[in-house]
């Protein structure tokens, strides 16, 4: 599980980065990235009814993004918040395929810190 430290949960921090993010697009998730004004990273997570009108579906595809996140977070520079929003799609793939999936999604936005692989 996420660090509750690690977490965006506040609507208006949301809106925040919604509105000055730049944004990384693949074919499962799209990535909203924004700087923060912390020495950590903060990771929020979408998953609408498009992916499916399934809770427990919608809940287990955040799940496995919160629980790549926590892994990738310490290959990132720090100081970023991150939104990921789940597309339709997603909820089929195993998780492996997801790692893959977005451990190339961070690389392509240039998060990774170029010393650690």
């Amino acid at each position: 599980m996420l660090p509750k430290i690690n977490r965006i949960k506040k609507k208006k921090d949301f809106e925040a980065i919604f509105k000055n993010s730049k944004t990384t697009r693949t074919n499962f998730f799209i990535f909203k990235i924004s700087k923060n004004k912390l020495d950590i990273n903060r990771f929020g997570f979408v998953v609408s009814q498009k992916v499916s009108k399934r809770a427990v579906v919608r809940n287990k595809v955040r799940r496995r993004l919160a629980e790549l996140m926590k892994v990738e977070s310490e290959k990132m520079k720090t100081g970023i918040d991150l939104i990921v929003i789940a597309l339709p799609g997603i909820e089929k793939k195993e998780f492996s395929e997801i790692k893959d999936l977005v451990g190339g999604a961070i690389e392509r936005s240039g998060l990774i810190l170029k010393n650690k692989t």
